[in-house]
């Protein structure tokens, strides 16, 4: 598997990552032998970037990929976490997490980007994983966080880096316009964009993609299924867009796509996978994996060949943006 430096710093990064939250227990209960499983067929299949944060299960994420990689050569592989969310002791528990996971909710999240927060969390991630570093950090989700994260919680991410503990750092939201800030106003080498540079969307366009080309930083692309609907090779009815069911306008658009794809001789999720690697500066596609058969399944999908033709033909029937750049994938 192919490998991009994050410029300006150590860290490399295959053309396919490992999203960590499903193995969380996100929306349901992944068994530790099943994550293991996955992590397992991960490594035998080439990838070598895994990413996950404590907001992921409240810990279970980070606990089960730890478990995995801290017994096998670490200059081998990349780990990226995540801070802004400080997992506490929740003092009145219900049972069960209310954030999407499936686990005991004896912690709970409370947001901080604070210098401090921020030391607190790498120090109790790098307990829960038992690995001796993170190669990146991201700051999670800061939408309503922007003067804390940018004016304490990037410079003390910066200072690590600059002292070679961390190797890289930079932030992860679903939103591309704050991202585009964190490259352009802060000390950010890469962030993390979720469902904003996709076959159906392609607003990473108007500002994230544009700010990490000015300035030459790096864009990982996450959530490139649109939250399920890009995912079979024939959308249909009822399949998610973005956590909601999907609209029914675009459900049609997604078969025309899929239709295309067809015409070129291979399937939505494959090209789903594909597309943002014909973006310069999207040097890594990353994927939530929970067993063994998803992450087989996105090797191979990852694998196929998408020819410069279709995203040539999704420009000229209007079923991707005319910005979209041309060519093949980088």
């Amino acid at each position: 598997m192919r490998h991009r430096r994050i410029p300006g710093t150590p860290v490399t990064l295959g053309a396919l990552g490992f999203g960590a939250s499903p193995i969380g227990n996100l929306y349901r209960v992944t068994q530790a032998d099943e994550a293991a499983a996955a992590l397992d067929a991960a490594w035998e299949s080439g990838i070598r970037y895994f990413d996950t944060a404590p907001h992921y299960g409240l810990g279970l994420s980070e606990r089960r990929l730890g478990a995995c990689l801290r017994h096998r050569p670490r200059h081998e592989y990349t780990v990226s976490s995540k801070v802004g969310r400080l997992l506490v002791p929740n003092e009145h528990p219900d049972g069960v997490d209310s954030e999407g996971f499936v686990v005991r909710d004896d912690l709970r999240r409370e947001w901080d980007f604070s210098r401090d927060g921020i030391l607190r969390s790498i120090e109790a991630t790098l307990e829960r994983t038992g690995l001796d570093r993170l190669d990146i950090v991201y700051l999670h989700d800061p939408d309503d966080h922007w003067r804390q994260a940018a004016d304490e919680a990037m410079p003390a991410l910066a200072d690590l880096r600059d002292q070679g503990v961390i190797g890289a750092i930079g932030a992860g939201m679903n939103q591309s316009a704050m991202l585009a800030r964190f490259l352009r106003e802060t000390a950010a080498d890469v962030v993390m964009l979720a469902g904003r540079y996709t076959l159906l969307d392609q607003s990473g366009l108007d500002d994230v993609l544009p700010a990490a080309e000015e300035h030459g930083k790096s864009v990982v692309a996450v959530g490139v299924f649109n939250s399920g609907l890009l995912s079979r090779n024939r959308p249909a009815e009822g399949m998610k867009y973005d956590y909601q069911d999907a609209p029914t306008a675009l459900v049609a658009r997604a078969q025309r796509i899929a239709e295309v794809c067809e015409a070129h001789g291979t399937t939505l999720p494959a090209a789903a996978i594909a597309f943002p690697h014909t973006h310069p500066h999207i040097i890594n596609v990353t994927l939530g994996m929970r067993n063994r058969d998803q992450v087989l399944r996105n090797v191979e999908l990852s694998g196929r060949h998408a020819p410069g033709e279709l995203w040539d033909d999704l420009r000229a029937q209007g079923l991707v943006r005319a910005d979209v750049p041309a060519g093949t994938v980088h």
